[in-house]
């Protein structure tokens, strides 16, 4: 019988598959979204220290929203060739050095005295990061069945917004910190980055390369992991029989449209992280505490919303529609927040969170769907780096508005017109390869 038009049947049909499915989730799952919620709040605790880091340093809007987005130009510069290395010496080798070369960055954030220092850790702090997140989108492919993939991200990606949600309680409680003649700022700085340090140890020791690597994985469901991994690919190589190269890929016009749409989903959800500290403390006289808390809300929406939108996809498929609602929910809520005050405009952010978190979750099953494996890992690390680069578009453009104009409202209208264009362009978007050379055999039914 032929059921790989089921996935999900066959692994059902399958005790063994199944099995090892759930022991991967439950071993690696955990681990990464730990992982991720120790690098995001890493890359954005600097919303937390803005106004601390102008008043003790002089670095003012400008100068801050630049150097909040030189760290996705390093990111971006280092992605493909972290991701390449990553194949070639095992994701537990580097995976872990790239945790801890990102965490003695962090660290060293500290001890700035100038917007140069800060530019430099920035910029530095991208290139420790690196390959981090494509990396582990990789793995995934590496490790568990097609059909579980999209699951898997959704869970790997509420790393974010719990980190978001973590991020503002935590950042505010270590910037009561003083002694040592070192200012909170710091201390959270030196907390925070040596945390992730720290964490090393355990990923080195709890982290397996292959399958067949994993001890908690008996022989049986080791190969039945690799066999329906391989099985997939081999269906895979009988609908394109020419292994496509990185360049054909970089002409293809898919590739840079789901560029293009990660780019526009990642402009607003990094100008929220960057800017919502700034607009929540517009709201009142507010101590570090209470900015933090409130910076929380909308992330613990967005976690809500994120496994809705997952939900309803698994069970009413079309990829494209639900990343096209998710994105116009963000765009309703960026043009919103224009509309009134500071707190109008913090419920309006909470509003848009729901969209902006939610399609960046949907949005990666799709160019998964569409690249050959035997270069996803590559191609992933692109299309990532380049839609980072919306971190760097946004800080940028916000900090250049606030300092030159006082208000940022040209940005979010900005934000506003490129969720409707993203939302517009996904349905031009493929799940699945187009067929080339296909002989007559591999129309054959099984």
């Amino acid at each position: 019988m032929n059921t790989s038009s089921n996935p999900s049947a066959a692994h059902a049909n399958d005790p063994v598959l199944a099995r090892a499915i759930q022991k991967v989730k439950r071993h690696v799952l955990p681990l990464f979204v730990i992982m991720f919620i120790v690098n995001y709040i890493d890359r954005v605790n600097i919303g937390f220290v803005r106004t601390h880091m102008e008043h003790d340093l002089g670095i003012g809007a400008a100068a801050y929203g630049f150097g909040a987005g030189l760290f996705f130009i390093g990111y971006a510069l280092f992605e493909v060739p972290s991701n390449m290395l990553l194949q070639k010496v095992g994701a537990r080798i580097w995976l872990t050095r790239i945790m801890f070369t990102w965490g003695i960055t962090a660290t060293l954030m500290a001890f700035i005295q100038n917007e140069t220092h800060f530019y430099i850790l920035r910029f530095l702090l991208g290139v420790a990061e690196a390959g981090f997140f494509p990396g582990v989108i990789y793995y995934f492919t590496r490790w568990l069945p097609g059909a579980e993939r999209g699951k898997a991200i959704a869970i790997f990606l509420s790393g974010s917004a719990l980190a978001s949600l973590i991020s503002g309680p935590l950042s505010g409680l270590l910037l009561q910190i003083t002694g040592m003649g070192l200012h909170g700022w710091q201390w959270m700085y030196i907390i925070e980055g040596m945390a992730s340090v720290f964490l090393c140890g355990f990923v080195w020791y709890w982290l397996d390369s292959k399958p067949h690597d994993a001890k908690w994985l008996s022989r049986e469901e080791q190969d039945a992991l690799v066999n329906e991994i391989d099985r997939e690919q081999r269906e895979r190589d009988a609908v394109n029989t020419v292994k496509p190269s990185m360049l054909t890929l970089l002409k293809d016009r898919q590739i840079m449209l789901f560029c293009a749409i990660y780019f526009c989903i990642q402009l607003t959800i990094y100008a929220a992280t960057f800017w919502l500290p700034s607009i929540i403390k517009k709201m009142g006289d507010l101590s570090d505490m209470q900015v933090g808390f409130f910076n929380s809300i909308p992330w613990l929406i967005s976690i809500i919303a994120m496994y809705a939108f997952a939900s309803l996809a698994s069970r009413f498929k079309y990829q494209q529609a639900w990343i096209a609602t998710a994105l116009l929910i963000a765009a309703l809520g960026m043009f919103l927040s224009t509309t009134g005050g500071p707190i109008f405009a913090f419920i309006a952010i909470c509003f848009a969170a729901i969209g902006f978190k939610s399609a960046s979750a949907l949005f990666w099953p799709i160019p998964q769907g569409y690249l050959d494996a035997r270069i996803a890992a590559a191609v992933i690390a692109l299309i990532n780096s380049i839609g980072n680069l919306g971190g760097f578009v946004a800080p940028t453009t916000f900090g250049f508005l606030e300092q030159t104009t006082g208000s940022i409202q040209g940005g979010l209208y900005g934000l506003a017109g490129t969720s409707i264009i993203a939302a517009i362009i996904v349905f031009f978007a493929k799940t699945k390869p187009t067929p080339t050379a296909v002989p007559p055999a591999a129309l054959q039914p099984a």
